[in-house]
Parts: structure tokens; sequence; C-alpha cells
């Protein structure tokens, strides 16, 4: 989610994350995603637009070690031909191989290409969070005073914090101890450690969709909401299957009911 940082900038990261977050929660925009609700699910072209934003603009510093490459080709996700997930694993760069031992072909000596059966790189830029859980991780609504009330209407609001903080950058910068701050609205506390990742125009999307800051900004949050949640429309489709058969049991029983106590009512 960064494009370029300076060593001291990044380091900060996991400082900007934890004391220096104390303050007043920041302002979480209310994103209109499709997989909302008990109805909604994941839309694979906007999936694959995050997939290339995360791609070109994220990678190099944040990792997604949890995500199997060979789900990208799974349905209900980014749905990749099988053709193209293997290609994208083979071209996928192995930026920090210090952290990806596994990769290391002890026959040729050297690191291999990925394969479909491996998951993202585990990347460890100086403090920069692995992103697969982070739409889990993080909540947007938090609530009137703490209580989580308003969460039972807009959901706990991963991707929405994601989102916001992607575009709550306001142009504002400070210096504190040799490391530069940048203002932002959605950032409890006011003010984050990382750059701003996004600009607007940063990629070109095939489908030829809208590539304003608002608009990437939106695909990248609901590609790592599916990172966090990949099996989310099939526990959909197997809870509605649930409650139908529940309700047929229910009808069921209620007949039973009927017939058997029917003729001692009768006599009273």
């Amino acid at each position: 989610m960064l494009k370029t940082l300076s060593l001291a900038t990044v380091s900060a990261v996991a400082l900007a994350t934890g004391a220096f977050a104390a303050g007043d929660a920041g302002h979480t925009e209310d994103f209109a995603f499709s997989y909302e609700g008990p109805f909604g699910t994941y839309d694979q072209n906007q999936l694959q637009r995050g997939l290339k934003i995360y791609t070109e603009l994220c990678s190099a510093c944040h990792g997604l070690k949890f995500v199997p490459l060979r789900t990208l080709a799974d349905e209900g996700g980014p749905a990749l031909p099988e053709d193209q997930m293997k290609a994208y694993a083979a071209a996928f760069p192995i930026n920090d191989e210090l952290s990806n031992p596994q990769l290391f072909d002890r026959d040729l000596e050297e690191y291999r290409t990925l394969l479909p059966t491996d998951n993202f790189p585990a990347l460890e830029t100086a403090g920069a969070p692995d992103l697969s859980l982070m739409a889990k991780a993080r909540a947007g609504f938090h609530g009137p005073l703490g209580t989580g009330i308003n969460q039972f209407v807009k959901g706990i609001g991963g991707a929405e914090y994601i989102a916001s903080v992607l575009t709550g950058y306001t142009g504002e910068e400070k210096e504190e101890a040799g490391t530069i701050f940048y203002e932002n609205t959605a950032f409890p506390g006011g003010w984050i450690a990382m750059a701003p990742p996004l600009y607007g125009e940063d990629v070109e999307f095939n489908d030829g969709h809208s590539n304003d800051l608002h608009s990437e900004a939106e695909d990248v949050a609901a590609f790592l909401r599916w990172t966090a949640e990949p099996h989310q429309d099939a526990r959909k489709r197997t809870g509605f299957v649930g409650v139908f058969f529940l309700i047929i049991l229910t009808v069921l029983l209620y007949l039973s009911n009927k017939r058997i106590w029917a003729k001692i009512k009768r006599k009273d």
C-alpha cells in the first residue's frame, strides 16, 4: 500500500499504530460495498481491480502471508482463470527473500518462483504490517460512547476504515523525532507515519472502471476484506440452506404436534 518510503518513515509505522495512535477517533466513511447485508456478494471485477492495486502499489511493503495464491482462482473471489492465476504466481516478485526461506532451492542455490500452492510472500519491511487479516483486525464503527450499537446496522467497518484512511490525507505534514507524519482525518489521533499511498489514476483498469482516488481506495479495501473473509459468500449460502431446512422442520413439528394432540383436545 506504499509507493516509496524512506527507512525512517516506514520504521515508524509500528509506533504510529500503537502509542502514537492515542487520541480522538478519526472519521470513517460508510462505503457501500457489494458484499454487505445478508444477500450481498463480492464483486468479482472489484476484487480483480483491488488485486491489481495491491500488486502494483502495496506488495513492495505489505505481505499477505495467510492467503494462498491458488485462492485467486476460487469462485467467490477474484476468480482468475487457472492459467492467469498460475502466470500471476510465477511472475510475482520476491521482494523480501529473507522472510521466505521456504522458497530457496538448495539444488539450484537460488530462490525459485512462486507456485499456486504457495502463499503470498511474507514481508518484514521495517514494521509495515501484513494485510491478510487487516480488514477484520480493524473496526471503523464503534457506536455511541464505544458501545458498538451502530455495528448492527453498518457492520464492523474494517474495510471502510481502510478506505477512509487511504482517502483521509489532508496534505499537511509535520516532523517529530526525525520522522515525517501526515495528517489523516480517519486515523486515530489525526497523524500517521505512512505517506499517502494512493493519489488517484495510479493504475489503469482493464474494464475501464474509474481510477480516481475514492474508487481505488474502495477497490483495494474490498480486496483486503476478501483476503480476511475469503469464504463469506459460501458461508452465506450455507446459512440460507440451513434456515430453509429449519423452517421446514418447524412446520413439520407444528403439524405433528397438532395431529398428536388433536384427539385429546377434542375430548376436552
